[in-house]
Parts: C-alpha cells; sequence; structure tokens
C-alpha cells in the first residue's frame, strides 16, 4: 500500500506525545482531503483544550468526535475521554463505555481495531509516544488487514514503552522519527476523496 491510496489516518499515544502530535498535525495542506482521527489518553475534561491546541497547529478544522457522526474529509477528529471510540462500518463514530484497556479508555487499541475494519487498505495508522502498551495490538491488526502501519522511533519517544510494544508484536511498514512522520503526514493529506 502506498501513502497515495490513503483516505484516513488514525494517530494513538499517550505520555509525551502532545508536543509530537501537534507538529504532525502543521503538515496537514489546507485542501486535505484526509481524515484524521487522534485518540490520546488524557481527561474528559481537557477535551475542549486538546482540540484548541491541536487546531493551532492544523489548518483543518479539529474537533471532537461525536455520537453516530460521519467521518468527514478534510476534518481531524479527537477521541473524549472516559469512553471508548469505535468507527462501524458505515465511517459513523459510536462511543462505548465498556471496560479499560491498558488500563485506558479511550483505548487505541479499540479506535484502531475498528478503523481497520471500516478502512482496510485504505487506512494508515501511527503509534507515538506513551508509557503502556494500548495501540500495539491495534496496529498490528491494521498491518494484518492491508493498512499501512508506522511507529515513532523508541529512541525519539519520552515513554518508549508504546513504540517498543508495537516493535515487539511485528515489523511495522515504517519507524520513523517524528521528523519524518511529519513528511508522511505531509503526503497523505494531498489525497484527494
Amino acid at each position: 500500500m502506498s501513502v497515495r491510496s490513503t483516505r484516513a489516518l488514525a494517530i494513538g499515544g499517550s505520555s509525551g506525545s502532545l508536543s509530537v502530535l501537534s507538529m504532525l498535525l502543521e503538515h496537514i495542506v489546507a485542501d486535505s482531503g484526509l481524515v484524521v482521527v487522534v485518540c490520546v489518553h488524557t481527561g474528559s475534561r481537557d477535551i475542549d483544550e486538546l482540540c484548541g491546541l491541536f487546531a493551532r497547529h492544523c489548518a483543518i478544522p479539529v474537533q471532537e468526535a461525536g455520537e453516530r457522526e460521519p467521518l468527514a474529509p478534510g476534518r481531524v477528529y479527537v477521541a473524549c475521554g472516559g469512553y471508548h471510540l469505535l468507527v462501524e462500518r458505515c465511517r459513523e463514530f459510536a462511543l462505548c463505555a465498556g471496560s479499560r484497556v491498558e488500563y485506558a479508555r479511550p483505548s487505541i487499541d479499540v479506535l484502531f481495531e475498528t478503523m481497520a475494519e471500516a478502512y482496510g487498505q485504505s487506512l494508515a495508522a501511527m503509534l507515538l509516544s506513551g508509557a503502556n502498551a494500548d495501540g500495539a495490538r491495534g496496529l498490528r491488526y491494521i498491518h494484518e488487514l492491508g493498512g499501512l502501519t508506522y511507529v515513532q522511533r523508541p529512541d525519539t519517544a519520552s515513554a518508549e514503552q508504546m513504540p517498543r510494544a508495537a516493535l515487539a508484536l511485528f515489523t511495522p511498514d515504517h519507524e520513523n522519527s517524528p521528523q519524518q512522520l511529519g513528511l508522511a503526514i505531509g503526503e497523505m493529506s494531498r489525497v484527494k476523496p
């Protein structure tokens, strides 16, 4: 799969990922047709602040993902705290208050796995810095379904556990520095729906 066939991008991170995420979002072009969904481990009260932070670095609209909302090209959606964010096969969001996964809700694994089933080979995903193993299983599932997988190089991560957990499970398509991830997002964002 090439970056050119990417229609959706899922990004997951935890401890140490916010500064990297802000930098990555700067690479999205203003007329992008890419759907971007971000899941970070944070408290529900911080979501408006988080969307505001990302919006300052991004040329396309940033908003909290809402129940039954269709995923629209040219937007960045952020998972709310306290609920798992799922993407249905019809490409609408669903919220679930299920059990925590790797001590987290929202879970990166849950988002990645459901996006893999909705988008298949047209999905790319990036797993960034984090202090647990959430996201590793979901990233491997995306890889198994033909999606494009990226892991932040552990030596560039503030918390290495999350990228290392993915690398222990499988060999992703790319293991990159934040700067290289940014260049990849820039190329993906030029895709038109």
